[in-house]
Formats: C-alpha cells, structure tokens, sequence
C-alpha cells in the first residue's frame, strides 16, 4: 500500500473532525445526505461532461496506482543489469543478449533490446523509444488532469450546494426554531466541496504527476543504456553515465560500495599471492 496516501487522507480527516470539534460544532451535522449527493454525483456529472468514455473507465487504475505503490525497476538494479549485458555484448556480441530477451520483464526495455539486437540504427530507435515515452506521458497528463478538474468543480459546486440550503432555509422563516440548524446544514456542502477537491482530488492528481515523472526518468535511463550498449561503450563508461540518475546520495554509497568491492578483490588476489 502508498503509505503516504492512505496517511494523508486520515490527518485529513482528522484536522476536520478535531477542528469542528474544538469550534462546538456537532460532527453529527456532516450527515447531509443532499450535500453529499450534490457535491460527490455533481463532480462525477462533471467529469462524465467534461472527459471520454474512454478516459473514465482508465479512473479505478489511476486510482489503484494511487493507494498501490506501482512497481517500477530500480534505478541500481538497472545499472547493474546494463553493466551485465555490456559486458556480454562486448564479449560475444550483441546477438549473444538474444538468450536474455526473456527476462526482461519491462515491455519498454525488452522493445528497445529487440530492435538492438535486429541491428536496427541508433537514431530509429531512439525516435521510437522518445516517441513511445511522449505517447506514455500524456496519457498520465490526462489522467492526472481528470482529478485536477474534479478538484476544480467540487469546491464550486459546495457553493451550489450551500445556496441551495440557504433557499431552502429562507422559504421557512416561519420555523423559527429550525432556521439556524437550516442555515448550518446549507454550508455542509461548502466545507464537503473544498475538503474533497484540496485533500483528495488535487492532491491526487499531483500524486500522478509525480508517478508519472519517475516512470519517465527510468524510462529514460533505460534508453541511455540501450543507446550505449549499441555503440560499445565499456562497463565504466556505462555505469558512470547512468549514475547521472541516481540521487547524489545514493551515487556516493554507490562509488562507496564499488570502492569497498574492489580494495575487496585486491586483497583476495594478494591473499593468493
């Protein structure tokens, strides 16, 4: 599970509820079942208008990579397995990598293998493998911007919802003893528009985005280490270019670890000596 998503809705929540409390105002009275219908059926209607059929059926997946930490590779992992197929495939060449296209898991990666190995040229496959890395992003930009606008319409439709209360508070002003709890009630939906849109459907969309982001940047390491094995650089060469996207702390313990390895291997041929 997305720890941080599932943390944020509960501090959410929480800050409300605390708060009302801490005001004297009853949590009973968030049992609006018209605020409710109005704000949650109203923003559904909303994006129903507003995107493709198509777009919305893609929100139960959108959402499944929200509360589900998606499973992409790890940038070290990476390195390490490019390190092996250069090595490989300036040892045997590049048709010896034939034997590892299924272990390659990522269909992005095993793609980009197989138009290396076919011997395909440099700048074909980098303008497929660009192509596909744009097609992926918008994609996830519309998916994103399918809970940016649902956080755009809800807060709006808590006014709708709070204006429809105040009528039906102001067509009773005979049930004088009513009118207050009346007039409270008509604000629920207001307070029910701006929790969902700026502590669900915003900061949704911006957990997507950022998804999104970090898919694209192991996309594109995957890309440099295809490039590179294509052109024969060396296992040094390769590794010390896709360090470039590791974070700086994690390329420190990364060149610390080769350091350790090696002073290692010194001392075993030593030994043996």
């Amino acid at each position: 599970m997305e720890k941080s998503t599932i943390t944020g809705i509960v501090l959410g929540l929480i800050a409300v509820g605390l708060g009302m409390t801490l005001k004297g105002a009853h949590l009973s009275s968030l049992l609006n079942y018209a605020a409710f219908i109005i704000i949650f059926v109203g923003t559904a209607a909303s994006i129903f208008v507003a995107f493709p059929m198509s777009e919305i059926k893609k929100i139960p997946t959108l959402l499944k990579l929200v509360f589900v930490e998606p499973k992409l590779p790890q940038k070290k992992e990476l390195i390490r397995q490019f390190i092996e197929w250069v090595t490989i495939s300036r040892r045997e060449g590049l048709l010896a990598l034939e034997s590892k296209l299924d272990d390659i898991e990522d269909p992005f990666l095993r793609n980009g293998m197989r138009m290396i190995i076919d011997g395909n040229e440099e700048e074909f496959i980098h303008d497929v493998l660009m192509a596909e890395i744009s097609a992926m992003e918008e994609r996830h930009r519309t998916g994103a911007l399918i809970f940016s606008q649902a956080g755009t319409y809800a807060p709006t439709l808590g006014v709708l919802g709070a204006v429809v209360g105040l009528i039906a508070a102001l067509s009773n002003l005979n049930q004088v003893d009513q009118l207050g709890h009346m007039i409270a009630a008509a604000f629920v939906a207001t307070l029910l528009g701006i929790f969902s849109g700026y502590v669900l459907w915003h900061p949704i969309a911006n957990k997507l985005r950022h998804i999104s982001k970090k898919e694209v940047e192991i996309k594109l390491m995957m890309v440099e280490g295809l490039l590179s094995i294509q052109a024969g650089i060396s296992a040094i060469a390769i590794e010390q270019k896709l360090s470039v996207f590791l974070p700086p702390s994690e390329r420190y313990e990364n060149e610390e670890s080769e350091e350790e390895e090696l002073t290692n291997a010194e001392k075993a041929k030593a030994a043996a000596t």
